[in-house]
Parts: C-alpha cells; structure tokens; sequence
C-alpha cells in the first residue's frame, strides 16, 4: 500500500486535485478523481446536444464540444495511467528494498542523524487524534506539547498537564519498582513497548543495568514458558505448517518492507529450559529490543519471527492456553521444506542484506541450518556464533589477570552442544591467528566433556558430526572430576544446562593447581547455572576468575566485594549487527567475530578487574556497540563483503550517526 506522503506526492493526487478532489479547487464535496473525470465526459456530451439551428452557431458549438471531449479524453487517459502507477508502486518499493538491502530512509525520524528534525507522524494518512495516542510509533502521552495537542486534535484527549519524557521515565521506574515478582515487570515493560515505543527504549537504555534482566535473562525465560497465559498482542510473525506455499504472502502481511534484522527461532530449544514450541516468541521479541536499545538499530527495522512447527512438550500440549499448533514437532523433510521456502521468502521480499539471526533452535538443527544457509543468505547463530564471541573477549580480558597467551593455556568445557563447540571453534580460531599454527594443532588445547564423559578418540565413530572435532587421544574419563584432575586445565567453562554442576570438590581441585583458576559458568537461566558466584569465589577464596550467563548479585567475601561480570552475547550481537546495517555486508565471516572479541575485551579496565569483573559495565554498552560495530564493518570492507559505499571515513562516528535514540520528536 501507498504510503500517505507518497499518495500525496503522486501525478494522480494532483490530477485528483485538479478533478475537483478533497483539498483541490472543485467543489469540495468529496467526489473522487475517477467521479470528477465522468464528469467531465458527461458534460462533454451534454455540449455536442446542444446544437442551435444557426450554421455559424452550431459550428463554434462543434468546435468548443470537440475541443472539451478531447480535453476529457486527455484526462481520462492521465488518469488511468496514474492509477496503473498507484497499482504498482507497493511491487516496485518491495523491488527497491531488494536492491537497496533494507533501505536507509528514515520515515520514522528513528536514527540520531535526524534527532533534531521535526517529523510528520505519518501512518497510513497523517495520524491525528485517538489514532494518534493509539500509536505506539509516535504516541508521546502527556508529552505532547500546546501547541502539538492544537495541531493534531488532541484537546480534551488528554488531561492539561504537559510533562516531560524525562518525568515519565521517572514515573515508569517508581511504578516498575513497586512490583515483588519480575514476571510483573516484564509484562508491564512489554505492554509499553505496544503503547508507547519511544518511551519503553528510553527506559531501557537510561536503566539499562537494572532492566536487562526484566526483558531478557533471566525473566524471558519464564515469559516463554508462561507466554500463552500472558499473550495479549502479537509482536512478531508467527510461520506455521499450516503456511507451507504461503510464506510469501505471511511475510507481507507485516507492515513495514525497511526490514534489516530477523530473528527467528523455532522454539525447540529455549535457553536451558528445552521445547517451548511456539511460546519461544518472547526470544527473538526480546531480542529485538536489545538490538534496538544496545546496538541502535531502528525498530521499524526488526522483524521477530517464530517457525511453529509442533511442540514434542506434553505439558503444553494439554494446556488450555497454549497458543501454537497441538502436534508433534515435525522432523526431517517437511521441516525443511518449510525452512527453504521461508528462507527464500525473506530473501525475495527483503533482499540478501538482511540479516537473519538463528535463536534457541536444537543442535541436530542449528549446525545444519548455518552450514546451509551461511554461503547464500547473510545468517548469524547467536547461541555458536555469539556466544562464542562473548566469551572469547572474556578469555582475552582475563589474561590481563592470569597472563600468558591464549596457545598458554587448556581449556576444558562441560557441554559439546551449539554453545560449548561454538565457543571452542572460536577460541581455537584466534589460536591460530596469534600462532600462525594450522587449525588442527589449535583444537588440542581444547577438550570438551558430554553427558557420557571426555570427548575422545575412542568415541568418534558415536559422535554426533559437529562433535568429532575434539576427539582427542586420552583414555575414556566418565566423570568432570575425574578430567579436572587428569587434564589439570587452567580454564574451565560450563555450557551444559546442568546447575550444580561444578562441584566443590571440581573448583577446589581448579584451585589447587591454578593460582587464579578461570571458571566461567554460562548456563541460562540461574537456576541452571553450573555454579554461583558465591561458590566459585568462596571454594576458591576469593581467587577465580569467575563470569557467568546469568546476572549475579555482588559476593562480598574475606571483607572484599567482588562484582561477577556477566558473560552476556547483548555484549556482541547489538554491535555486530549494527556494524553489518551499517556497512551493506552480505555475509558473516568469521573474521568478524574476531573483530568484534577484540574490541570488547580492549574495553575492560583495571578498574573492573580490582572489582572481580573482566567485562565493562553494561552502563556503557551504547558505546562499545559503536565501536564494536565499527570494528565489523571494517573487517567487512577489508574482506570485500561490504556493498555500502563509499566506505565512511570515521566508521564509529557514522555507527554513532545511525543509531537510533528514543527521544521525542517535535511534531509539525
């Protein structure tokens, strides 16, 4: 559809002006363009009947009807041909966006480069009035100014007060605060988001230390499991079996076409919390809002998408409330082939630089699904790729503290899932970087333990594709003790799901060969975490060097406060894919990845080391997200991946120039 301001500016708004149209010099009473050009025929006609009997008459009259019916045939022809024109243009804007990969206008006035603009809030005509305040684009609330409450018929609408956007985040928090259970708050957080959208990221971002874990882990995790009792409005595009041949016409049913980051998921594997089905939405929502606040893309820009295709969950199988398709998951060829034609959807409407972000999809899934699409589609696994990111910056800062280099060291994961091989992948990646040793080499530094023990030689030919990588020569170890104390690694990491898993007895047995053991426990949510905080710095006293995936309160111990850092991918992914918008990359290279640990570790300071932390406060996560995402769209440029030219001369200044800022918009 015609967007209003292009409706306005169109040959045939002003041929319907011209015809005697709302807003023309006709008659003014609401007669369409098409209406006014009938009329203009009629009367034609009505001229070539009235013929006088004088020659001299009757030949001027000829001449004038000729002269009218001509004219009105002109019109007529102008007018089908703006119409034809009208008919089209939502096709040739879905073309353009697919050449310009995700467009650059800024209609909403959403980036900092226009903060100070005034804007018309457009919607589908200028949004006046109730339509107005029910628009969580441009609603302001109380905020709406005099001389703006004038302008757009919000008398009487609103009480007379005028306040500032400012007060109403101080309001919001005060009411915010009041709540005992942080299911309370993240269901307040996302109903402001739908009224006042603004307002919900300037919340966020001006407290974002505190709201972090109200929108995203560890709260998500059980909106997820209780989302169908607290679905109210749809915040994304739900993708079922029941769409298979109809994709296409699901994606368009989305209102906005500008779309430049996707996160999808299919709700089989939700954080620690397992299948979720089609209640895993409140993943890439979250998400979203992340990119949004801490990397700055618009988001008018995001599209979060769940692929609904069953739910092995007897629990929600038999809940009344449950929203999503009651069956089995559906496996093999028919999942497939509804990923391909989704796949291919997106790319057909939205072009190949839109980024496609794969979220809480299973193992057996998730390596097939980047594998395949990773050499056509621009795609991101945050669970390998983002994790791994995450917390190889984290190993980067630690050795300020530990020393050595990266090649110094071993490293033993509890967990050979997405996250726990992501991660290794990754670390034995700038391994070779640093070294120039060939892959291969780099990988034995690295053991990863599973459910059934030490990853060995012994077990290839049972191990799972993505798994025999790190198959070492060591004789079979069943118990993470019984590796600890063998390997005698200096890093030990929890990617397993399992809380409690990391024993006393296996950090005491880290401390007892490592002088600073670095113990990183990255399972979400809490309460699946392989240790806490408390422990690791206790049974070590007060030696780790600890991070965790979910947010921990400060450990005071031996009358000194620790302060956990918390190993969060909302460190990388905002950054990335702003750096990516940013630079029209078409692809995610590993490279990248690099990039993107590098910058963030060179952000950490001995001023969060004294406290216990080997990441900076998340108070500045704006920043390292620019300069985060100029390190990505460098790399893109170096590596030619980039299509946004020319290259800009100051990439954290034009990251900065891009992102988006919730404060209001003066209106016209």
């Amino acid at each position: 559809m015609l967007s209003a301001r292009t409706a306005a500016a169109s040959p045939a708004a002003s041929l319907w002006k011209r015809a005697g149209g709302e807003g023309g010099s006709g008659n003014g009473n609401g007669n369409n363009g098409c209406t006014s050009c009938r009329e203009v025929r009629r009367r034609a006609a009505v001229v070539t009947v009235r013929a006088t009997p004088p020659r001299r008459v009757e030949a001027v009259a000829m001449e004038s009807a000729a002269a009218e019916i001509a004219e009105a045939e002109a019109e007529a022809v102008a007018m089908e041909s703006a119409v034809a024109e009208a008919e089209t243009a939502e096709e040739e804007a879905e073309k353009e966006v697919a050449a310009a990969g995700g467009g650059v206008e800024d209609k909403y006035g959403e980036d900092r480069a226009t903060e100070e603009l005034p804007v018309t809030p457009w919607a589908f005509s200028v949004a006046s009035g109730y339509t107005l305040l029910r628009d969580p684009h441009h609603n302001k609330g109380l905020a709406f100014t005099e001389k703006e409450r004038d302008a757009h018929y919000l008398r009487g609408l609103l009480p007379p007060g005028v306040v500032s956007q400012d007060l109403q985040v101080k309001k919001i928090m005060h009411n915010l605060r009041q709540y005992k259970v942080p299911l309370q708050r993240y269901v307040a957080m996302m109903d402001l988001q739908e009224r006042n959208e603004r307002l919900f990221y300037k919340l966020l971002i001006d407290n974002v230390e505190e709201l972090l874990p109200v929108v995203y882990t560890p709260t998500v995790g059980e909106a997820c499991q209780k989302y169908g009792s607290i679905f109210r409005r749809p915040q994304g595009l739900y993708v079922s079996l029941r769409d298979k041949g109809k994709v296409l016409e699901v994606l368009r049913n989305w209102p906005e076409r500008n779309i430049q980051v996707i996160v999808v998921t299919d709700g089989e594997r939700i954080l620690g919390l397992g299948d979720l089905g089609c209640q895993g939405m409140g993943i890439p929502v979250g998400k979203l809002s992340l990119y949004t606040a801490l990397g700055g893309v618009r988001p008018s820009a995001c599209l979060p998408i769940t692929i609904d295709v069953g739910t092995n969950n007897e629990q929600l199988l038999n809940d009344e409330f449950y929203i999503g398709l009651r069956q089995r998951r559906a496996t093999g060829e028919e999942y497939h082939e509804l990923m391909e034609e989704f796949m291919g959807a997106v790319k057909q409407i939205y072009g190949e630089k839109v980024l496609i972000q794969f979220e809480d999809f299973a193992n057996h899934n998730a390596f097939d699904l980047l594998a395949k699409y990773s050499q056509s589609h621009l795609v991101f696994n945050d669970d390998i790729q983002g994790t791994a990111s995450v917390v190889l910056a984290g190993l980067l800062s630690s050795l300020k503290i530990v020393g050595g280099n990266l090649a110094e060291h071993t490293y033993l994961f509890l967990g050979a899932g997405e996250a726990g091989t992501g991660i290794a992948e990754l670390i034995a990646l700038e391994i070779s970087k640093q070294t120039d040793n060939p892959i291969e080499e780099c990988r034995k530094r690295i053991w990863l333990a599973d459910s059934k023990g030490l990853i060995v030689s012994s077990r290839r030919d049972s191990l799972q594709p993505f798994k025999k990588s790190w198959a070492h020569e060591h004789e079979p170890v069943t118990t993470l003790l019984d590796a600890v104390k063998s390997l005698k690694p200096t890093v030990l990491i929890g990617t397993s799901g399992v809380g409690k898993a990391f024993t006393k007895e296996v950090i005491e047995a880290m401390a007892s060969f490592n002088e600073k053991p670095v113990i990183f426990s990255l399972s979400n949510p809490t309460s699946h975490s392989e240790c806490t905080a408390e422990e690791a710095y206790r049974w070590t006293k007060g030696r780790a060097v600890f991070a965790s995936g979910s947010p921990f309160d400060p450990v005071v111990y031996d009358e000194k406060t620790y302060v956990p850092g918390q190993a969060n991918n909302a460190y990388i992914f905002p950054g990335l894919g702003l750096g990516v918008v940013i630079s029209g990359a078409i692809r995610v290279h590993e490279d990248m990845l690099l990039a993107a640990s590098e910058t963030l570790a060179e952000q950490a300071t001995q001023e969060n080391f004294a406290k216990g932390s080997i990441f900076p406060p998340f108070a500045n996560i704006r920043k390292i997200s620019a300069l985060i995402a100029a390190s990505v769209a460098a790399k893109a440029y170096e590596l030619g991946l980039a299509t946004r030219l020319p290259r800009p001369r100051d990439l954290e200044k034009y990251a900065e120039s891009c992102m988006y800022t919730p404060v209001y918009r003066s209106y016209r």
